[in-house]
């Protein structure tokens, strides 16, 4: 069996009175591809939170890359953990040459300042830009991209320290149609690489799964509503109770699409 990169055993987040995360159990090993979905509230930022190493559970143990939270640095962990967010985009500088928005991610960095680069730097760079089909853009400054541009980049960025594990927040939120598309085609890719990471991705919307994702965790006010792999834990019923509506749930040249039940009001 795969080792575990990822392991939480009663997870529980707490804030005064509310429950973000409540008793929360999940594994997830190498060569895995996770969507992890719910409602807005679910707790699936926290979550991502938790898995990122930035923000310790109130109870229960997580194991991250082999390591025991609170037993060890979490400054270690980070670098080898690849994220993307709302949060972190809003801090890369929109001044900054495309390239060194990936380049700087080798340095623990949001913009370039004295580091030193060298050749294989570069030249990864290059090679990852190239992967999510925007290395045409390099010598381009961060602010002039399209959204769904930036996107794409923030994704060679989260590669840049080749780490063990991906995790993507929400990162269609925002696009358009066409954007969209661009995205999933290029985390499709991802998905299909047997040397990519394992990887989580958290969305509103089944139709943003993109092919070759392999398991599902489906939350609702922080409590796990059911995991596994993805044709197993993708169905109306569980879904349905996930977002709190009848839902008709499709699929078609392997995507997703859910909408409302009309016959149930």
């Amino acid at each position: 069996m795969p080792a575990a990169v990822l392991e939480l055993a009663d997870v529980s987040v707490r804030r005064g009175s509310a429950t973000l995360l409540d008793r929360v159990t999940w594994v997830v090993r190498e060569g895995e591809r996770w969507v992890l979905l719910g409602p807005n509230g679910a707790g699936k930022t926290t979550l991502l939170q938790i898995a990122s190493a930035q923000m310790f559970p109130s109870s229960g143990v997580v194991g991250l890359l082999g390591e025991l939270m609170g037993t060890v640095d979490v400054f270690e962990l980070r670098p080898r953990i690849g994220l993307t967010s709302a949060a972190q985009a809003e801090k890369l500088p929109r001044s900054e040459v495309v390239r060194d928005v990936v380049l700087s991610a080798a340095h623990g960095v949001l913009g370039r300042w004295r580091e030193q680069y060298d050749d294989l730097d570069h030249a990864r760079a290059d090679a990852l830009l190239r992967e999510v089909g925007v290395r045409h853009l390099a010598d381009r400054t961060f602010g002039t991209l399209s959204e769904g541009e930036r996107k794409r980049v923030q994704v060679a960025r989260a590669l840049m320290t080749d780490p063990e594990l991906l995790l993507l927040d929400e990162p269609a939120a925002g696009l358009d149609l066409g954007g969209r598309e661009d995205l999933v085609s290029t985390l499709s890719t991802l998905a299909y690489d047997p040397d990519a990471p394992a990887t989580v991705l958290v969305s509103h919307h089944v139709e943003e799964i993109p092919p070759g994702f392999t398991h599902a965790l489906l939350l609702r006010q922080g409590a796990v509503v059911a995991q596994g792999p993805v044709d197993d834990v993708l169905t109306e019923r569980a879904l349905s109770a996930t977002f709190g509506m009848p839902l008709v749930l499709t699929r078609a040249d392997g995507r997703w699409a859910a909408r409302r039940d009309v016959r149930h009001r």
